[in-house]
């Protein structure tokens, strides 16, 4: 049939279907966000508009804020739906990079559709295009390449047959997926084509669950088999594949400790004896005191980052590593045994391989006795007292009054630690931190995308007022829409987090929190969050102490779900108090500088390769 670019496009688009954990049909792209401008207005934006009843657009404020909803939507489908963003050329394209970064590295898919300069060339130079003296074919789109899984620029538009499968190939890849970059030059988009029907059939997409090599599953029953203190760590993987469920019963069939990654969080019921806790820096003392012991650790679905690992001084020297992973790239770092494989199908597998084999109840008993030290400890710092609340008194308010279906979210800032440490699961896979890129201003935005996604509970994102003034716009996005969630804003004068790694290592306070940053005024302004939020259509609640905290936060649950809009919830906070998990994170410290003496103390102690 003859049709557009754009036209055959969005067809194509509205043909593939994807499949649920829970074995549901549902369309793989559900909807697109859409700011128009020069570069896509008449050509993507007329297309979508004769589909408008059939494939939702809305509308956001800032293309960043746009695809990081997408993204948001993305993590809480479980990977299984796909959002798509479209804008202009430019600085609106250019405005998707970050989140392209974000999707990038957690390993979301997200499709990206940035509109770009003509390919005639004719009026060169066009507005918005930025010249390369030495590479006429160069445009602002090509800084996508370094944040793409897959990227590619539409010169013609039967060029559509040959890459849309592989768009479909890699946001639905279970070890490659990520973002997809299709540039759309705006003379393409018009030019027509006879495309052929087939394309437009519907296109049913299952996410593959490749098997495991049977020697690769020998060699790791093998090494588990000679361990005393083995531990198994879940990551985000584990969740993408289904496999929390397995990974329960693998524990408790061969009483194996379970602990759990920023990206895995929430896999397991909080009370379960076999749970360790969170691994890693903003994780639990507990898990990271089992992990020091461990003599093997078996890795599923985690590309095992820093803040996971301490910088890789987490375990021991002598530990031997195990990774099931679907990614190879991710399965052989520091030398594991590397099991290349679903996490769900995969742990079927090795444990049948290792029948009758079992950790000894000392070692079995440690994980609930660990844990229950942190969780008397995280009891103690939500418990009242003097002053301004605290990080982990709000998150505790909030953890109190959530539900089994209720879906929690946070980013950058000092809101992990808080919410990966503290956080106690009622339901699973119900938490987003995306510590991955650590992007400031996802808070807001992946909440709206979450809202989105989720069809029960109330999606609550916690953030302090640093994340706030640097991406609100999609707050009017949300209400505008229609897609209600809480936000809980901690107001603790500036860059709290930073402030605390500045001055922790011996570091001057300067330029972080509002009192050491340079103004011309005696006493300067305050933000009043409340009033802004207010102006961009939101219920708000403001809150004073911990009692004022949980009445607040009740009535902004209520409202949301009854108005349909966004409810804030503000509160100042204090911004010194966080939750410690006591491990190491290196970052560079300089010779002059106190904590350079036990950055030279801790580094030689870290795992440079596994002995597996």
């Amino acid at each position: 049939m003859k049709l557009t670019t754009a036209q055959a496009l969005v067809r194509w688009l509205l043909a593939q279907r994807s499949e649920t954990l829970a074995g549901q049909e549902v369309p793989l792209f559900p909807g697109v966000f859409a700011i128009f401008g020069h570069g896509n207005v008449l050509g993507l934006g007329s297309a979508l508009e004769e589909y408008r009843e059939l494939l939702p657009v809305w509308r956001g404020q800032t293309e960043q804020g746009m695809a990081l909803a997408a993204v948001g939507y993305a993590k809480a489908a479980q990977r299984r739906q796909v959002g798509v963003v479209t804008s202009s050329i430019g600085p609106g394209a250019l405005n998707m990079v970050t989140a392209a970064g974000v999707a990038h590295a957690n390993r979301l898919p997200l499709l990206l559709l940035p509109g770009d300069t003509f390919t005639s060339r004719a009026p060169d130079p066009v507005l918005q295009q930025v010249e390369h003296f030495g590479d006429p074919g160069a445009t602002v789109n090509d800084a996508f390449r370094a944040v793409s899984r897959y990227f590619d620029r539409i010169t013609r538009p039967e060029q559509l047959i040959a890459t849309l499968p592989q768009v479909a190939r890699v946001l639905t890849d279970p070890a490659g997926t990520g973002p997809v970059t299709l540039a759309l030059p705006q003379d393409v988009q018009v030019e027509t084509f006879d495309f052929p029907d087939a394309l437009f059939e519907p296109m049913p997409h299952r996410v593959p669950r490749p098997r495991a090599d049977p020697r690769e599953l020998a060699g790791a029953a093998e090494v588990l088999r000679s361990a005393a203190r083995p531990l198994l760590v879940l990551g985000g993987g584990a969740r993408y594949s289904g496999a929390a469920g397995r990974a329960l019963r693998f524990a408790e069939e061969h009483g194996v400790p379970v602990t759990e990654t920023t990206a895995g969080r929430t896999l397991l019921p909080h009370e379960h004896p076999l749970h360790a806790g969170p691994l890693g820096i903003t994780g639990s003392a507990s898990a990271n005191a089992l992990a020091a012991a461990a003599d093997v650790v078996l890795a599923v679905g985690t590309r095992l980052q820093d803040f996971t690992t301490a910088s890789w001084t987490v375990f021991s020297p002598d530990v031997r590593l195990v990774t099931l992973n679907t990614a190879r790239f991710d399965a052989v770092k520091h030398g594991a045994l590397a099991v290349v494989g679903d996490a769900d199908s995969g742990l079927a597998e090795l444990s049948g391989l290792l029948t009758g084999w079992r950790a000894g109840e000392d070692w079995s008993g440690r994980a609930a006795a660990e844990r229950g030290r942190w969780d008397a400890h995280i009891d103690s710092l939500r418990a009242p007292g003097e002053g301004l609340p605290t990080y982990a008194q709000v998150v505790g308010a909030v953890n109190e009054l959530s539900t089994s279906e209720d879906y929690v979210l946070t980013a950058s800032g000092g809101m992990p630690g808080e919410l990966v440490g503290g956080w106690r699961a009622a339901g699973l896979s119900t938490m987003d931190v995306e510590y991955g890129f650590s992007c400031m201003g996802y808070e807001l935005a992946g909440a709206w995308g979450a809202a989105m996604a989720r069809t029960g509970g109330i999606v609550t994102t916690l953030l302090g007022d640093g994340s706030y003034l640097m991406l609100n716009s999609e707050l009017f996005s949300a209400a505008f829409a229609g897609h209600p969630f809480v936000a809980v804003v901690c107001d603790n004068d500036g860059y709290a987090v930073i402030a605390r790694l500045q001055e922790g290592q011996g570091g001057k306070a300067f330029n972080n929190l509002y009192p050491d940053c340079r103004s011309e005024h005696e006493t300067p302004p305050r933000v009043d969050f409340a009033a802004h939020a207010a102006a961009l259509g939101c219920a708000v609640f403001p809150a004073e102490g911990l009692d004022g905290l949980r009445s607040a936060y009740r009535r902004a649950r209520e409202a949301a779900v009854a108005q349909r809009r966004p409810a804030v919830v503000t509160i100042r906070t204090d911004p010194r108090s966080w939750t410690e998990a006591g491990a190491w994170w290196e970052v560079g410290v300089p010779e002059h500088v106190s904590g350079r003496a036990e950055y030279e103390q801790v580094k030689p102690t870290q795992l440079r390769y596994s002995r597996s």
